[in-house]
């Protein structure tokens, strides 16, 4: 090979290395930026975004009241009304009963206190307020009637002493119909109001499946304001049924211990008064 030919593939090669792409060269590092998960993206034109508070707002109870239809809102107005009779039933009766314990106590305290029946009868004839002054005063009242006419014979004691009984069961019955009145109703609301709610609720998601309809959209914003209002009246059903069952089970359980206080005394009273009817007819 002579020189003109080395000195020829020399600059051949000189060529070929200034004509060599870009790509040859090292790579350049990407450039680095936030993950694209922390970017926040901007809302389009025009937009606005609502509040927290005011969507909180639109589902609290008085939007929600507004925004249900005519039978929406009756359903709500009925079920506030039941809570609120059996609210006031039951504060009636937690302190009738209290008052009736209290009259109780202070009777039989007088009773046993040693005075005479007819003393007894003077005090209470004035002031018969309670089931038990009520008992008492029937029965003496029979057993005073029994000696108008004398001293009764002894074959006429099983008349008078059958009527002494008579006259204190029935005054148990009248005063236990006056301590159970308004407990049918308090029974009534605890067991209907649930199925009232209910029916709001299916009234709800019907007008949610209504709106769905119409609008052809399945987004949130069209469902939730008729399940919000569905779910309302399922919590108003049970807001006035609960209290209502818990409380007329317990009523119920304290009227029937007083009831039984009652018995036991008639039994107790028409055994003292057959005793003195006994000693009188053999003197």
């Amino acid at each position: 090979m002579t020189l003109r030919h080395v000195a020829a593939a020399v600059v051949a090669i000189l060529a070929l290395s200034l004509a060599v792409p870009s790509f040859a060269q090292a790579p350049i590092a990407a450039p680095v930026g936030a993950p694209a998960q922390s970017q926040v993206l901007d809302a389009p034109p025009g937009a606005v975004a609502a509040p927290h508070s005011d969507v909180a707002a639109s589902f609290s109870i008085v939007p929600m009241f507004l925004r249900a239809d005519l039978l929406g809102k009756a359903v709500m107005i009925l079920l506030l009304a039941a809570s609120l009779w059996s609210w006031t039933i039951i504060f009636n009766k937690l302190m009738l009963l209290a008052s009736l314990k209290r009259k109780a106590k202070r009777f039989d305290k007088l009773f046993w206190s040693g005075q005479s029946l007819d003393e007894l009868y003077q005090q209470f004839a004035a002031h018969n307020d309670h089931p038990l002054a009520a008992m008492f005063i029937a029965g003496l009242r029979e057993w005073r009637r029994a000696f108008e006419g004398g001293t009764p014979r002894e074959n006429a004691l099983p008349g008078i002493k059958e009527r002494i009984d008579k006259a204190m069961s029935v005054t148990v019955l009248r005063e236990t119909d006056g301590i159970e009145k308004q407990l049918g109703m308090l029974a009534t609301i605890g067991s209907i109001s649930p199925f009232v709610g209910l029916f709001g609720t299916v009234w709800g998601i019907m007008n949610s499946f209504a709106a769905i309809a119409a609008r052809h959209d399945t987004t949130l914003a069209v469902v939730a304001p008729g399940i919000a209002e569905a779910l309302f009246a399922t919590a108003m059903g049970l807001l006035a049924a609960i209290p209502a069952v818990i409380f007329y089970n317990r009523f119920v359980a304290e009227i029937g211990r007083y009831v039984n206080q009652l018995d036991a005394f008639a039994d107790e009273f028409s055994a003292i008064l057959s005793r003195q009817l006994d000693e009188k007819a053999l003197r």
